[in-house]
């Protein structure tokens, strides 16, 4: 080190001092007193979105570099700009309809819906954008609807209702926090994992018969045999959450965006033996779901197969399954970069700030290896149309090696 020069090493985060929700973690023994071991779908359920006290239901922020996790859209709005290229294809594929519904669920306090609208230059397009947010927590709307308003886009907020719709359901990093059964090959046996309280009062794991038949009916369906010892996620939310979020839709498109992989993949014994569950707090990643309840999140890896029957079983048909980077990449976001990096206005900072969020968009050891998942209701499938600008990138493929 060069004399004179000194680095100062910033302390980290003080997890314990974060604590838990103490009335929502009574209200957790209290049910488990009354009723026995409580199956992990139940306690993520409390933990993430309890009304007083799951972790999505605080004021506080969740989201974003002030809070436990970023998602894309937190990370640079290059990625709502990006997405905008695409549903203006979605658009055009669809006749131009008016108004175009933009539904988004998980919209938050607004960071992609902002980015997607700045970045429209199409006045007809940017009209005809009803734009609905739908989100856990009631006061997320009120956040959203006065960032949107700041941006100037306050004419295009729209309410959601059950009245049917043309245009897209969007969510982003929505599914990875729904409910999932945990299980545990047994020798022959099928076991779940419950929640218990241990003689100190503390949450613990335990394992019990299979709260449902539905658990080995899923893997059985996928073609997945787990190893003895092999612990696992079950989703069975997936078919109510993406029925439910599809049924206003009359024309158009689901497109989902979150971290997950084909059955195959996700149930892999070497891999993935002790499954992938994950809690986050403070940007930190842990494996411990029974601590920080209701103060951190917790989430598991998407079953995309789960997801694809799920869609078909509501009356969708699949338009296309990628990864987050060859989506973006279809969709032109290294040209962005080198417009940003062309513009006269961008500073060193800004241009260091968007390549680096760039790289982390598409690093498939990062976000690049999310799935991006299509399903259309009443598609214009013409072949002359040729495949969407989002499932029309391939990145090479690796070659095997000899």
């Amino acid at each position: 080190m060069e004399p004179g020069v000194h680095l100062r090493r910033e302390p980290g985060p003080d997890l314990e001092a974060v604590g838990e929700d103490v009335a929502l973690v009574q209200r957790i023994r209290d049910e488990i007193a009354a009723s026995g071991p409580m199956p992990f779908a139940r306690f993520m359920a409390l933990a993430l979105a309890d009304p007083d006290g799951g972790y999505y239901r605080s004021a506080e922020a969740r989201p974003g570099r002030a809070g436990d996790f970023l998602t894309a859209p937190e990370l640079h709005p290059i990625f709502g700009a990006s997405l905008a290229t695409g549903l203006h294809e979605v658009w055009e594929r669809l006749g131009r309809p008016t108004p175009f519904t933009i539904r988004e669920h998980g919209a938050g306090t607004g960071a992609l819906a902002v980015a997607i609208l700045d970045a429209i230059d199409d006045d007809a397009f940017r009209l005809a954008i009803r734009y609905e947010p739908i989100d856990v927590d009631p006061r997320r709307l009120d956040a959203f609807r006065e960032a949107l308003t700041a941006a100037g886009h306050g004419p295009a907020i729209g309410m959601a209702t059950n009245e049917p719709f043309t245009g897209v359901v969007l969510a982003n990093e929505v599914l990875d926090a729904l409910p999932v059964h945990r299980v545990r090959r047994r020798g022959p046996n099928l076991r779940e994992l419950a929640v218990a309280v241990d003689a100190n009062g503390a949450l613990c794991e335990v394992e019990i018969e299979p709260t449902t038949p539905e658990l080995a009916g899923r893997l059985e369906a996928e073609g997945i045999e787990l190893i003895d010892g092999q612990t696992a996620e079950i989703c069975l939310a997936l078919e109510a959450w993406i029925g439910d979020a599809a049924a206003p839709l009359a024309r158009g498109m689901v497109l989902l965006i979150d971290y997950g992989a084909p059955a195959i993949e996700l149930y892999d014994p070497v891999r993935r033996r002790d499954g992938t569950l994950r809690a986050y707090l403070l940007h930190r990643v842990h494996d411990d779901p029974y601590v920080h309840v209701g103060r951190q999140d917790l989430t598991a890896h998407v079953d995309v197969t789960a997801v694809e029957r799920a869609a078909h079983a509501a009356g969708l048909a699949t338009i296309g399954i990628t990864t987050q980077a060859e989506a973006l990449m279809g969709l032109g976001i290294q040209e962005r970069l080198q417009a940003i990096q062309a513009d006269p206005a961008t500073t060193m900072a800004d241009y260091t700030l968007v390549r680096a969020s760039l790289m982390r968009l598409l690093d498939p050891g990062a976000m690049g290896r999310f799935r991006v998942m299509a399903f259309g209701r009443d598609w214009p499938d013409r072949v002359d149309d040729g495949p969407l600008s989002t499932f029309a990138f391939r990145l090479p493929q690796r070659q095997a090696k000899d």
